[in-house]
């Protein structure tokens, strides 16, 4: 009798035949493509990837658009192209039995104008349906990326080669996907004959013009039908290449880490940089401290310097402010120069928060303000005739 935990699960197993047996797989070839790789990509990769022409899209999708776009073409210009045929057919049956020789530079005159009167509207509605899918998955985009001859592409890793191909998420994928398409049409193509046997059964006796059209019909019905099945499959197709786009792209926790080094540079070097600038804008804001009107005070926490002029601001303007140790540097610089400082600890803690240097104060605070300025205007004019 065999433990329980004598035996590990099969998916902690390396082999999912364990041993020496001769039907071992290595259980690694069913796993991510790219191991390791958990990080979204970054903006960075994304744009990286578009423009060498990697993209998400839908092949299945191109397919379907370009094959029901030129069927719906052939469907509405049927009359056009029968025309052209039988003129083509009645112009080559008459020359040919002609006594006379007809020059080759007229055969081929000949031949090019009705290729391109049969051939051409439906080749431009096929070129323009192409263009349109492609521009409806992944917009306007032009790389010579794709088509850059590249040595890597013809000497590939065949282990890797095999894996993708044959034992990937994406080949299993496809191949469902080939077999599924197989069944529909056959579905589609069953359905549309078996309700038209009976017609086509009568061919034997009836006339050419009448099995054609039946013919013809039949066809343009099992076309047009799996081109929209065909459609429909390619929503789906749509968010797994999507899906499988976005898996290849991501990035390992240090390849996230080198790009951020790359593009925003060396964290250590960003945070000495930022401390210089914070050391510069403190330095300007202290400078500053000297042209202040008032200091509102916590008293200890908190200071911040309003400065008002009646001819060029609309509001008092707050030029610096600072918390614990830079208040206490603040209000010595407001005495060694004069200036008031009034103690005010909701005032001051509101205006810490809310508002920043170099702005002007939120209208809730105008009328609290005008009572700190008419102190201040009082206490200058009771220094004035003091002196």
């Amino acid at each position: 009798m065999i433990k329980k935990n004598t035996l590990n699960p099969w998916w902690m197993k390396d082999y999912i035949f364990p041993g020496n047996s001769e039907f071992a797989i290595d259980i690694q070839w069913f796993a991510a493509e790219d191991e390791g790789r958990t990080e979204d990509p970054t903006e960075q990769k994304l744009r990286k990837s578009r423009e060498e022409g990697k993209v998400a899209k839908s092949s299945e999708f191109t397919s379907a658009i370009v094959l029901l776009f030129p069927i719906i073409t052939i469907g509405i210009l049927g009359p056009y192209i029968l025309k052209n045929m039988s003129e083509m057919m009645y112009y080559f049956l008459t020359i040919s039995v002609q006594s006379t020789v007809i020059g080759e530079t007229r055969l081929v005159r000949a031949f090019l104008l009705y290729f391109i009167k049969l051939v051409g509207p439906v080749a431009v509605i096929a070129f323009a349906a192409a263009f349109l899918s492609n521009v409806l998955q992944v917009g306007f985009m032009f790389s010579t990326k794709p088509i850059t001859p590249d040595l890597n592409k013809i000497t590939p890793n065949f282990v890797k080669f095999v894996q993708k191909s044959f034992l990937s998420t994406e080949a299993l994928f496809n191949l469902a996907k080939s077999l599924f398409k197989v069944a529909v049409i056959s579905v589609i193509a069953y359905i549309n004959i078996s309700r038209e046997l009976e017609n086509i059964m009568g061919f034997l006796s009836a006339s050419f013009i009448y099995s054609f059209k039946v013919i013809s019909v039949i066809s343009f019905k099992i076309l047009i039908e799996a081109a929209l099945a065909m459609l429909l499959l390619a929503i789906p197709d749509y968010f797994f290449q999507k899906k499988q786009h976005t898996e290849s792209l991501k990035m390992t926790k240090q390849e996230v880490k080198e790009e951020r080094k790359t593009t925003e540079g060396d964290p250590l070097v960003r945070n000495r940089l930022r401390e210089r600038m914070r050391e510069i804008m403190t330095q300007n804001m202290l400078q500053k401290v000297p042209d202040a009107d008032v200091i509102i005070t916590n008293p200890t926490h908190f200071a911040v310097g309003m400065e008002w002029s009646r001819e060029s601001m609309t509001a008092p303007v707050v030029i610096a402010k600072g918390q614990d140790n830079m208040a206490r540097r603040i209000k010595s610089i407001a005495r060694d120069n004069d200036v008031l400082i009034i103690e005010n600890k909701p005032l001051a803690r509101g205006l810490y928060a809310e508002v920043e240097i170099g702005e002007i104060i939120p209208e809730k605070y105008y009328h609290v303000m005008a009572i700190v300025f008419a102190e201040v205007y009082r206490m200058d004019e009771k220094k004035q005739e003091v002196s």
